[in-house]
């Protein structure tokens, strides 16, 4: 049986080694995988995650989603520059009041989030186009479709993929190629814990009081505990992924954490687009202890079903 090549960005650490390391370790060895970082000298975490399959069912390849010259000179090592699957990963962060962000950032925002997916596929897509085989998948973010407070630059980021995918798709079709965006919510990675990091140290004097106050302690107050609840792992994006590239018929879009689905059902359910935006506003301002006595109800509904998942387990 042929294996298909995939080719995955951002495989450094988080989602991108996990999805690197479970598609290289497939049990049926369907896949070659071609796992691709910016900076190689990051590239012990995954090399120590990859175990046996390093050299077998995979590789590891320098790219910079950033650089045209980075994304030629790696598609040209690949056997007949042969990409069956594309997993666009790379991906940056970035929190706060937009007073407090400059120009230069948000724009290494949308070049990395936006435009490194856009440079990805004028390389690869014309070949796809070619052999009429083919599949596209993007990691995405519910914020793809919902925005969040104090994400705003991050979450246009997303929009735009998540646009730029929807038009796409419709000439992927006359080519059958298939795209999907999976869109995870919060996923417990060390990209989460760098952004809050960074957003932790950010400089509030240019906002406004009332706006400082917000993101301080309202919005920083909150993350950790609805990553907590909310959160998935890297590993758990990775299952999802693989069985999206593993269907006959992928779906367009896939969300991988049904705790946020209704947050997302909002915006589909009202055409005027005042729902959504009304409910979060309500959430957080007017029932924040509703809000957060939820977030700790779903924190016990989550550890006890972990549990008896790890009971149940112990017993099979």
């Amino acid at each position: 049986m042929n294996q298909k090549v995939v080719l995955i960005t951002g495989c450094s650490s988080g989602i991108g080694l996990a999805l690197a390391c479970r598609i290289a370790k497939d049990e049926k060895k369907r896949f070659m995988v071609y796992a691709t970082m910016r900076d190689l000298h990051k590239a012990k975490p995954l090399i120590d995650a990859a175990g046996r399959t390093l050299g077998r069912t995979l590789e590891i390849k320098k790219l910079d989603v950033c650089d045209e010259d980075s994304i030629k000179d790696c598609i040209d090592s690949l056997p007949e520059r042969r990409v069956d699957i594309l997993i666009s990963n790379a991906g940056m962060g970035l929190i706060g009041p937009i007073e407090c962000q400059s120009i230069d950032e948000m724009k290494t925002v949308m070049d990395t989030n936006f435009f490194g997916l856009v440079r990805l596929l004028k390389e690869i897509l014309p070949d796809m186009k070619k052999r009429k085989k083919g599949h596209i998948v993007v990691i995405s973010s519910v914020m793809g479709i919902q925005g969040i407070l104090f994400n705003d630059v991050y979450a246009a980021s997303k929009f735009a993929v998540e646009g730029f995918c929807e038009s796409l798709a419709i000439q992927a079709l006359r080519f059958n190629l298939n795209i999907s965006l999976i869109e995870p919510g919060p996923v417990l990675t060390e990209f989460e814990r760098k952004v809050y990091d960074e957003g932790v140290k950010i400089d509030l004097s240019k906002a406004d009081k009332p706006t400082a106050d917000m993101f301080t302690n309202i919005y920083l107050k909150n993350y950790k505990q609805i990553f907590e609840t909310l959160g998935q792992s890297a590993e758990d994006i990775a299952e999802h992924t693989l069985k999206i590239i593993t269907m006959e018929n992928p779906p367009f879009r896939h969300q991988t954490n049904t705790l946020y689905t209704p947050m997302t059902t909002l915006k589909y359910a009202d055409p005027n687009g005042d729902l959504p935006i009304d409910t979060f506003y309500k959430m957080v301002f007017e029932h924040d202890k509703v809000f957060n006595a939820s977030l700790n109800f779903l924190k016990l509904l989550r550890w006890r079903s972990r549990k008896s998942f790890t009971l149940e387990k112990d017993k099979n």
